[in-house]
This record gives C-alpha cells, sequence and structure tokens, in this order.
C-alpha cells in the first residue's frame, strides 16, 4: 500500500503543473499497488481546484467520482474519531508546519502501517 497525498492528486491531472511527468510516470510503474488516500485529502484536492474554472472543477469532480470507484483505490472515510485524533496530532505539534489534513493523514499512515508516500510534502519524511 502507497498513500496519496493532495499533492500526487493535484500533480495528476493538471499538465501545466511541474510535476504532471513526474506524476504521470510513478503512477505507470505502481502496477498492482494498492493506493490508499483519505476524504480529508480529496476535499483538500478539490479546494485547491475551486478557483481554476470549470473545466479543471469538472476534472477534478471527474478524479474524485473515479477514485470512489475505483477498486484498486481505498478512499478513508472521514470521523468524527479521525478529526479529534488529527486535531491531537496538530496539537502536540505545535512546531512543525503540519495541516490539519496532514495530521489526520500521518495517523492514517500509522494506524494502516503504510510507509510509502506519494508527494513532495517534506512534512511526511519525519513521521516519528
Amino acid at each position: 500500500m502507497v498513500f496519496a497525498d493532495t499533492f500526487y492528486w493535484i500533480s495528476s491531472i493538471n499538465p501545466r503543473n511541474e510535476w504532471y511527468p513526474r506524476i504521470i510516470d510513478v503512477t505507470s510503474r505502481l502496477g498492482q499497488t494498492r493506493i490508499v488516500t483519505t476524504d480529508e485529502v480529496l476535499v483538500e484536492f478539490l479546494t485547491f481546484y475551486s478557483n481554476y474554472g470549470p473545466q479543471m472543477r469538472r476534472r477534478a469532480v471527474e478524479l474524485v467520482r473515479g477514485l470512489l470507484n475505483d477498486p484498486g483505490v481505498q478512499v478513508i472515510e472521514q470521523t468524527h474519531e479521525s478529526f479529534l485524533s488529527g486535531l491531537n496530532l496538530y496539537e502536540n505539534r505545535l512546531d512543525k508546519g503540519y495541516s490539519l489534513t496532514d495530521c489526520i493523514s500521518m495517523n492514517t499512515m500509522i494506524r494502516l502501517g503504510i510507509t510509502e508516500v506519494l508527494t513532495h510534502d517534506k512534512h511526511f519524511y519525519c513521521l516519528a
């Protein structure tokens, strides 16, 4: 399993994104690797594209709908417990630049035993 962060999804649908070629290359090499992400990551992804106009908003929605129906992708549902757990990590790491979504993602990875992340976010290099 590998965790897909917001960065990965953002870069995957925009050919103008500087990371797009690298994301396409990495994606082509994933094979049967199961991708895990969260509702919170998808909310952050959709929020990112909210002001990019109708075409990119449509592409973003199509990606999310596709992910929700893809048996190779596990989308972990948002719960009040995941929110509170993320909030606790956020509160305990005030010296870090973690977003709440990062904290929820890190907790999800720890819970599922995932150590590989599809991201460019330096925060995921220091989970401990």
